[in-house]
């Protein structure tokens, strides 16, 4: 078996993952093209542990490696899109990251608006002028005790 029919095959492999990821905007298409991409390698390793004709077969146990791990990263992966699309509603990756950088601007909204509703707070509680010195506030009013007595 010739080295370039698989190593051409992975490349192409390797390639169309490339472009999924930098063309791609929804988070589970950017996933399958970081598969596609390990797969690519995947398939670099066996062909070139065939092709070495190594004894230990080193090329194929870095393989199931691979594997093992691609299976965690989406595991993993799609968790956080699954979480992501609960909350903001989209798996958009352009829609995540203008999110990502309004935080800093909703944080300083959050504080104008949080010191506008202290200035209307203010506002709303009566002004009470000030009363001269000797004189009471509860003047014509009598209390309960006074009206017992």
């Amino acid at each position: 078996m010739h080295l370039a029919y698989p190593a051409v095959l992975a490349a192409l492999l390797f390639c169309t993952g490339l472009y999924g990821v930098l063309a791609r905007r929804n988070a589970i298409l950017v996933l399958m093209s970081v598969e596609l991409m390990l797969n690519a390698v995947n398939l670099n390793l066996v062909a070139f542990d065939v092709w070495l004709r190594d004894t230990l077969h080193s090329g194929q146990a870095l393989t199931l490696f691979t594997i093992a791990i691609a299976a965690a990263e989406i595991g993993i992966g799609l968790a956080i899109v699954l979480a992501v699309y609960r909350n903001r509603g989209s798996s958009d990756i352009d829609r995540l990251r203008d999110t990502a950088e309004t935080d800093e601007a909703d944080a300083e909204i959050d504080a104008a608006d949080a010191a506008d509703a202290a200035s209307v707070s203010a506002d709303a509680q009566p002004h009470r002028r000030a009363e001269p010195a000797g004189k009471s506030t509860n003047a014509g009013t009598t209390t309960n005790a006074e009206a017992t007595s």
